[in-house]
């Protein structure tokens, strides 16, 4: 699996022979965003019947996330975790402990999800 943000690659001109999957946006200033993606390979032939259907889920989950939905997504989760080979079952754990963490909290009108800040690296 690889990790690539927006601003590196458009995402729509990868080939359809990879998995794309959004993963979290980072806010890096107030007014600009990251969005992360994972780029998933090593897929097993035997799993291409499913791959929609994961990807659906795995699309509703951050879907969800970002509207504060965490009874799906906590369902939602330990349903697919193990799934891709588990090359993304640390992020889905990572997800989850976030998700865990939320529900008993009050959602705030500008909840969207993102992450707030995002490290800026040196030059």
């Amino acid at each position: 699996m690889n990790i690539i943000f927006d601003d590196a690659i458009d995402i729509a001109s990868l080939p359809n022979s990879y998995t794309v999957l959004e993963l979290d946006t980072f806010r890096v200033t107030p007014s600009s965003t990251r969005t992360a993606y994972a780029v998933l390979d090593g897929l097993a032939l035997s799993d291409l019947a499913t791959l929609d259907a994961w990807k659906n889920i795995h699309n509703d989950i951050i879907r969800y996330y970002r509207q504060g939905q965490w009874n799906y997504c906590e369902r939602a989760l330990e349903g697919i975790m193990g799934k891709w080979n588990g090359q993304l079952d640390t992020f889905y754990i990572d997800l989850l402990a976030r998700v865990q963490a939320q529900k008993n909290t009050v959602v705030d009108s500008d909840w969207n999800g993102w992450i707030r800040e995002l490290a800026q690296q040196p030059a």
